[in-house]
């Protein structure tokens, strides 16, 4: 079965949502901890799968992108990308087809209905998507890329099901770690922190996804923006 990632990008789509609100954060908690030096290239991965880190990727790249930022969004999961779904793209060119010649870049790189925030999809699924992603032609698309976005956001795999995260980690400026709440085991989780560790990547932080909010704090929240705007 197919997901249906239809209404994923609740920034741009519902921007008075909690949600856009937690993204709106996590883009400035993010600006806070690159204070004395500046992230460029930010990872998002997850324990395992189905833990919400390619949409939280999106949303923070469009949020990051609604402040004038030039942004790029790399699906960097070559095995089981989603990128393209949520922002309603194709995907017969992409990384894959950057990294083996088939495409340059800027031919490959897709417009969104963000401005500022442009997509490189993974592409085609390839037979060997470790490699590749280890391979010098990732590191030079890597560098490529820097000159063509203020910030870029590489969608990752998770963690402990294949080396590919590991991988992308050493190419990064700080790893985001998104853990689905109620759903990956604690020691899991513990085991994916100290994989990353291991490579002396810089882990930013840690965004809780698959919170419910209760009806109580959604009319809190909405009081409190709508007698903001009044206030302003």
């Amino acid at each position: 079965m197919v997901r249906n990632y239809t209404g994923q990008l609740i920034v741009q789509d519902d921007p008075k949502a909690i949600g856009s609100e937690a993204f709106r954060t996590l883009r400035t908690n993010l600006q806070f901890a690159s204070l004395n030096e500046e992230l460029v290239t930010i990872s998002l991965t997850s324990t395992g799968l189905s833990e919400g880190k390619s949409v939280v990727c999106s949303n923070l790249a469009v949020s990051i992108a609604q402040t004038g930022s030039r942004v790029i969004l790399v699906d960097c999961d070559l095995r089981k990308p989603v990128i393209h779904r949520i922002f309603g793209l194709r995907n017969s060119v992409g990384l894959t087809t950057v990294l083996t010649g088939q495409s340059d870049i800027e031919s490959a790189l897709q417009k969104t209905g963000s401005e500022n925030l442009r997509v490189l999809t993974a592409g085609p699924i390839p037979p060997n998507p470790a490699e590749l992603l280890q391979s010098k032609s990732m590191q030079q698309t890597l560098e490529e890329i820097k000159g063509l976005a203020d910030k870029i956001l590489i969608d990752a795999p998770p963690v402990l099901p294949v080396a590919d995260a590991m991988i992308l980690a050493s190419y990064v400026d700080g790893v985001i770690f998104v853990v689905g709440v109620h759903q990956a085991p604690r020691e899991m989780v513990r085991r994916a922190k100290e994989q990353l560790e291991s490579t002396n990547v810089r882990i930013l932080g840690v965004v809780l996804n698959k919170v419910k909010y209760n009806s109580r704090s959604e009319h809190y929240y909405y009081d409190y923006y709508r007698s903001s705007e009044h206030d302003g």
